[in-house]
């Protein structure tokens, strides 16, 4: 399990579970809980690189980042320390 610390939005923390570089579980703490509870169920069992190219870069009103954002640096982050 990786913990990453999101920046910018409501979230507080998001815990992701990789296997290889497919999604295995996502857990958001804080935030809009129904929109993230979806999002980690549509997202389980997608390769990582599928969900980053749906999702880096979404935003949140005037914010420059969104949790589906910081949900793919989380990815990326947690990629990158399994290597």
């Amino acid at each position: 399990m990786y913990t990453y610390t999101p920046s910018g939005v409501c979230s507080r923390r998001i815990d992701v579970e990789l296997d290889g570089d497919v999604i295995e579980s996502v857990q958001f703490t804080g935030g809009c809980d129904g929109n993230l509870k979806a999002i980690s169920k549509l997202v389980a069992g997608k390769p990582v690189d599928e969900v980053v190219a749906l999702l880096e870069g979404n935003t949140c009103g005037r914010r420059l980042t969104s949790c589906a954002d910081q949900l793919t640096r989380a990815l990326r982050e947690a990629q990158a320390a399994r290597a």
